[in-house]
């Protein structure tokens, strides 16, 4: 019998157990294929970009491994991510850095343009593809002394402000230009590594700074805005004015979107918990979702029980529609092409597992008191058949079942990224 026999059968039986449970299988596929992923550019590269400033990684960051085959120039990241994308179901986003422009000419971070990153625009709408973009507040002179949009110093404060100007346009543009929002975030490496005593007033200055970056109303239809916290940095163990608590408060009192990335709290914490008590009072949520190991280390995503919580939760609540996904790790010590195919199959099963619930089913056996009924529920659903549904899923979006996406990833490797010095 043929593989693709193969799946069709296996899938037809999965397909009789769920729907016993009254879950539609076609159903949940068809809700799969309409959630996007949003693929972070940072890992084609390790964080390096296209700037060429001189400065080295900084701001708490740092990657491990020299894999070769790294993408050097745009043209490089962007054939990468076509190789990359082919290997994944489903149509997805593309979320980029501001360092990733593509320019002939150095242009300083508080003057970049839409036009510096016009090829990536036209990229994108050449492969249907939406954008997201970020703020580059690490990594420059400017950033040095630690502190950015919270400095003391109100020339470093200023051209950071200028930044984050520039940062909103520049993802504005691309929300019009796309037909798809672009949610443009706000992550600073701002903090003390050892014990300050003026926790306060980089706050209130932080505070300030953003204020004046979101002071011009742009149309929430091509454009939002997101926060994110952090736990903690390299050479900011002690301190980081960007904490969870100041962002909560600034997300909830000027309704913007937090931030929530998976690596950025107590390795006690996980997001799967807040995404309910956070989306009573934010209007939206931006996830970064990632693999912290011991601590914020951006190991590539697996299909671990934290993931599987995330997905799930994000269905159970009912908000998929007020979440926007995005991956949000870089290891340059395995083929990166590789590394972005795993994380992303590996959300997007997860989230196929949670549509594969019957969740009315469970929510009506709580509200009944019956507990044992919900438990039994659980538990069986560990072990039904999720995996001959995903390869059914790859097979219909005309993507590699199973491994069979790995001979092609290591077909690229061989053929384009050994080739690169």
């Amino acid at each position: 019998m043929s593989d693709s026999k193969n799946v069709e059968q296996a899938y037809q039986l999965a397909r009789e157990r769920y729907a016993e449970l009254g879950v539609d299988t076609d159903e949940a596929m068809d809700r799969l294929s309409k959630i996007p992923i949003s693929l972070h550019c940072w890992q084609g590269d390790d964080v390096g970009g296209f700037e060429n400033t001189g400065s080295g990684l900084d701001g708490g960051l740092a990657v491990t491994g020299n894999y070769p085959g790294k993408a050097r120039t745009p043209d490089e990241l962007r054939t990468d991510l076509e190789k990359t994308l082919s290997l994944i179901p489903g149509k997805h986003r593309l979320n980029l850095h501001a360092i990733y422009l593509d320019a002939k000419a150095k242009v300083p971070r508080n003057e970049l343009e839409p036009e510096q990153f016009a090829t990536w625009v036209q990229w994108a709408k050449a492969n249907g593809l939406g954008m997201d973009f970020n703020g580059t507040y690490f990594s420059h002179p400017k950033a040095d002394s630690g502190f950015t949009l919270s400095s003391a110093d109100d020339d470093i404060r200023q051209f950071w402000i200028e930044h984050g100007i520039c940062c909103r346009k520049i993802g504005a543009h691309m929300g019009k230009e796309l037909g798809t929002l672009c949610v443009t975030n706000v992550w600073i490496p701002d903090g003390y590594k050892d014990i300050p005593i003026d926790r306060l007033a980089p706050r209130q200055r932080l505070a300030d700074s953003l204020d004046e970056i979101f002071a011009e109303k742009i149309d929430p239809t091509v454009h939002l805005d997101a926060v994110e916290s952090k736990l903690f940095g390299i050479g900011a163990e002690s301190y980081t004015v960007g904490s969870h608590e100041f962002y909560m408060g600034y997300a909830t009192s000027r309704q913007v979107l937090l931030c929530l990335d998976a690596g950025h709290y107590h390795p006690t914490e996980i997001i799967s918990d807040k995404i309910s008590s956070v989306l009573m009072f934010v209007p939206q949520l931006l996830l970064h979702v990632s693999r912290p190991v011991r601590w914020d280390s951006d190991h590539v995503v697996i299909l671990d029980d934290e993931l599987r919580a995330i997905a799930q939760e994000l269905v159970r609540s009912g908000k998929l529609d007020k979440v926007h996904i995005g991956l949000d790790f870089f290891d340059a010590s395995i083929n990166r092409i590789a590394a972005w195919v795993i994380g992303t199959r590996c959300m997007i099963k997860a989230l196929l597992i949670a549509l594969l619930e019957p969740t009315d089913r469970l929510r009506q056996a709580e509200a009944d008191g019956d507990f044992t009924s919900r438990l039994a529920m659980l538990e069986e659903l560990k072990t039904l058949p999720y995996g001959a549904v995903w390869d059914y899923y790859c097979a219909r979006s005309d993507v590699p079942v199973g491994p069979a996406w790995l001979a092609d990833a290591k077909a690229y490797e061989k053929n384009v990224l050994a080739k690169r010095a």
